[in-house]
């Protein structure tokens, strides 16, 4: 909502609200498995998600996944392996996964809770780039640089935020932006989305001098750096459109869970000066997991031919026919025994 203080001239920022923009999403991919398996009744997406340990907040994440799974329609399945599982049992899970033609979206819960040392990068790299829904493989991550988006999947939290922008009815093309942060999760995917949507970007981070400076010349600002209130309500150009990816806990015994959510924006200052912004919580989170679930629909459509071009010239999995999918798959495997022999 916006609104205007009569009393002193002042323009309040319109509030993005992702929840419900989330929300509306789901309710469209539920929608269109439905309508799809009218015509294809053994379209069922699958998303698994493979956890090693028992770390309590990977099992609050995973426990929303799988439950937004369920309201979908998609065949969400939790993969719970012990914190003793060696990196060759954990290899040999995804790699059975991938040639699973029942699932579609593959996901490493990290980070990894075990006692053997597994390499969380290798382990990664494993999962065939075909259904690695959350984008994090060098391919995808490859790509993306490149600006081959129609051939990778994008990190769910940063394409979430593209479509939060789009929705504060904002354009990227020419828009000057401001990235804070660098994380190969968000902040790094983030300018590389903006950057292919036309965006003149730049890209702050911890060694950046006079963040405020920057964050003064942009139109949109996406900030994502994990510090409580870092970006301040002055820094922001009147008008600007903010995006909150910050999510700082802190113990508060007035709220119900004992916990207060704070943004790295100050909300309150901000909110004065923006054209828009996102709350926190309510912002960003919510489109996270809804992302999610769209690329396992897109995935899922492109295994069974519907709609979609496949990633690769090669055959889409068949039950007799499990080894058939993404070429990136094999490179994946080729650089998996390279980086095994390397670290003899």
């Amino acid at each position: 909502s916006s609104g205007i203080n009569a009393e002193y001239g002042e323009v309040m920022a319109t509030v993005i609200k992702g929840l419900a923009v989330a929300k509306k999403l789901r309710q469209g991919l539920k929608a269109e498995i439905l309508e799809i398996q009218k015509t294809n009744p053994e379209f069922v997406p699958g998303l698994t998600v493979v956890q090693v340990g028992d770390r309590p907040d990977s099992n609050v994440y995973i426990g929303a996944k799988v439950k937004a799974c369920e309201e979908i329609g998609i065949n969400g399945v939790h993969l719970k392996l012990p914190p003793t599982t060696t990196e060759k049992e954990l290899i040999d899970n995804i790699e059975r996964l991938n040639e699973d033609p029942t699932v579609h979206g593959i996901i490493l819960q990290v980070p990894l809770d075990c006692t053997t040392g597994i390499d969380e990068t290798l382990a990664t790299n494993v999962l065939s780039p075909s259904k690695d829904v959350d984008g994090l493989t060098d391919v995808n991550a490859g790509r993306l640089s490149r600006g081959d988006l129609k051939r990778c999947f994008t990190p769910c939290t940063p394409t979430g935020c593209m479509v939060l922008i789009e929705e504060a009815g904002a354009e990227v093309k020419g828009k000057n932006v401001c990235v804070v942060g660098r994380s190969k999760i968000v902040g790094a995917p983030m300018h590389d989305l903006l950057l292919w949507a036309h965006g003149t970007v730049t890209t702050c981070h911890s060694r950046t001098p006079d963040l405020g400076y920057h964050i003064k010349q942009a139109d949109i600002v996406v900030v994502a750096a994990g510090k409580k209130e870092l970006v301040k309500g002055e820094w922001i150009k009147p008008g600007a459109v903010v995006i909150d990816c910050g999510i700082n806990p802190e113990p508060d015994a007035t709220k119900k869970s004992g916990v207060k959510l704070w943004g790295d924006v100050e909300y309150a200052a901000a909110k004065q000066v923006a054209g828009a912004i996102t709350p926190v919580p309510g912002g960003v989170g919510p489109m996270t997991v809804a992302l999610l679930m769209r690329n396992t629909v897109t995935s899922a459509k492109r295994m069974h031919g519907v709609g979609q071009r496949s990633f690769s010239t090669f055959a889409r999995p068949t039950p007799g026919n499990t080894r058939a999918f993404s070429t990136s798959a094999h490179l994946a495997r080729s650089g998996l025994r390279l980086l095994q022999i390397l670290k003899k």
